[in-house]
Order: structure tokens, then sequence, then C-alpha cells
């Protein structure tokens, strides 16, 4: 039996912006598991948190029930990833305890270290998201397809930034470059996260950039998140920290993620 995990909302955000989208291996849809995985990923893709969410509960009982062991590891990295965005950290730890790593193929198991890291660097662990990151084997990462290699490269720039390894981190971003739109959102949202942490001066202006590319591309969960992390810079002023923060909260009880808003009110 599934242990029940606790519902929240999630009204509609961007699934790929911020590295929560399905696998991007495609799943097989002759079987009952891949028809739920697949709907899960359609709504994902529409913002319907909640209706894909609940989903991926029915195509990982389906993924027990045809004994799959692949498509099994890959619905509940997928899950975890969902939690990890709404600061269930200790959900989304649980859901990865359950995945057998020696049943996924290369892209899949890179999402897992990546979804690991992801985790980690959520709890300010830099030194274990990092530690997560080096044990993929480079000749291994090459055969991941491009969408796992550029949310595993962001991750792990944002990890070797906290632990104080910036070359690095730069190189990573450089990779994060080369594999998606560099003048995307994604890379600069990449880039802000590794200037924040380093304590670069930059990092207002380079979240300003990314949180212009967020609005414009109608992706509120990265917009907010943007704000909260504004927030917290030193380079700041109060009464603009605190203006931050609210429209932050704000956005957060709208979306639908309650964690999420009440850090943003500390």
């Amino acid at each position: 039996m599934v242990k029940k995990l606790p519902k929240f909302r999630l009204a509609r955000t961007a699934a790929v912006a911020m590295g929560i989208a399905l696998a991007a291996t495609s799943f097989a849809e002759a079987s009952e598991s891949g028809i739920l995985a697949a709907r899960a990923q359609r709504s994902f893709s529409n913002g319907k948190f909640a209706k894909g969410y609940g989903q991926l509960e029915r195509a990982l009982l389906a993924s027990r029930k045809e004994s799959d062991l692949f498509s099994e590891g890959r619905v509940l990295i997928n899950m975890a990833r969902i939690r990890t965005i709404s600061l269930d950290l200790n959900l989304a730890d649980s859901l990865l305890t359950v995945v057998r790593p020696e049943a996924l193929d290369v892209s899949t198991l890179v999402q897992l270290v990546t979804t690991k890291a992801a985790i980690a660097n959520a709890r300010g662990d830099y030194q274990k998201a990092n530690k997560n990151c080096e044990s993929i084997v480079a000749d291994s990462l090459k055969n991941a397809q491009e969408t796992a290699q550029a949310a595993y490269y962001s991750e792990c720039a944002i990890a070797q930034a906290g632990a104080r390894q910036m070359d690095a981190a730069n190189e990573s971003l450089k990779m994060v470059g080369k594999r998606t739109d560099k003048k995307g959102g994604f890379y600069a949202f990449t880039a802000a996260r590794i200037a924040d942490i380093s304590g670069n001066a930059e990092a207002d202006s380079l979240y300003r950039i990314a949180e212009a590319k967020a609005i414009q591309a109608n992706l509120p969960f990265t917009t907010a998140t943007i704000l909260y992390l504004r927030s917290q810079l030193k380079s700041t002023p109060k009464k603009e920290a605190e203006d931050l923060k609210l429209r932050c909260k704000n956005a957060f009880e709208l979306i639908g993620l309650p964690n999420n808003a009440k850090r943003c009110s500390k």
C-alpha cells in the first residue's frame, strides 16, 4: 500500500522553468502507468499541479501493479520534485529512498541525482549537494538527454557556489548556457543564484533580469521565488525588502503553497 501524502494545492506555475517537469524520457503509453504518467505530464505542462500530482499517485500504484521498477522510479522522482518546490523536503527525501537506481536509465539516474542535490540545496547543505553532483560519472552524463544535463548543471552550479568552489560553479554555468538559451530565464536564474550565494554585488541586478523574464513568460512560482530571494539580500533597503516579502507571500498564497508563503513572512 502506498502511504498517502498530505494534500496541497498548486495553481498555474511553470514546470519546465523550475526543473520540475516530468522525466524527459517519454513514458510508454502502452501501460496503465505510462498512460497516467503521460496525462500527468500534460497536466504539469498546463500548470495543473494538483491534478498532475494526483495522476502521479495513481501512476505509482499502477507501476507497482505492473512490477515495473523503471516506471516506478521515474514517477517517484517526479513526485519528489513537486514536494521539493513546495518545501516538503522530508517527504521528498522519503520518496527518493524508495527509488532503485539500478533500474534506471542514464537520463533518469541523472534526474535522481539532480533531485537529491535540489533537496540539499533547499536546506542550504551545499556540501552534501556537491557530493551528490560528484557521484555522476562524466561519461554517463554525456549520454543523458540535454534537458536532464541542463537541470543537473544548474543545481550543481548552485551547490558548488555554496561550497566555495567558484571555478567549478562558473564552469557548470557555462554548461547550462550550452544546453539552454543563454538569454533565457533558466540561465539568468542560475547565474543570479551563484552571485547571491557567493556574495557578489551583482546578485540583485541578475535577479531583476531573471524576474523580468519570469514575468514575461508567465511563471508565477519563479517570480515569487525571486521576490523572496531579493528580499533576503543585505543590499536591499529595509522598506523595499518588506514590500518584496509581502508580494512574495501574497503570490504563494494564491498559488497554493503555504510553506513558501510562510517563509516569505519571516
